[in-house]
């Protein structure tokens, strides 16, 4: 399975993180490359929902592009994910889904 076939699955109104997508991925070690993945994301591919991927400390990753950061939880709190202090609380919103290891990361 493809990173974004994974991100794919992801459904409204939950997160995953980089390592989870990863390891769904087959790739456990490669959460990084999930990260480039996701800013490679070419516009034609808009279905893919690359705003439910965020970091494992329940935080939306600094972009290179001023702002986007912003956009994601902006995305994210129209999907119905609440932040407090800039984080996203994984015990409620995390993806179960797909994943053996499920978990942070």
């Amino acid at each position: 399975m493809t990173f974004y076939e994974v991100v794919s699955r992801i459904p409204c109104g939950r997160v995953a993180t980089y390592g989870q997508v990863a390891r769904i991925a087959g790739f456990p070690q490669h959460a990084r490359q999930v990260g480039y993945a996701l800013a490679a994301l070419p516009e034609s591919r808009a279905d893919i929902p690359w705003q439910r991927v965020i970091n494992s400390r329940g935080e939306v990753s600094p972009r290179a592009r001023s702002g986007m950061h912003h956009f994601q939880q902006d995305l994210l709190e129209s999907e119905g994910v609440t932040f407090v202090g800039g984080r996203v609380d994984l015990r409620r919103f995390l993806w179960q889904g797909d994943d053996p290891g499920a978990g942070g990361g």
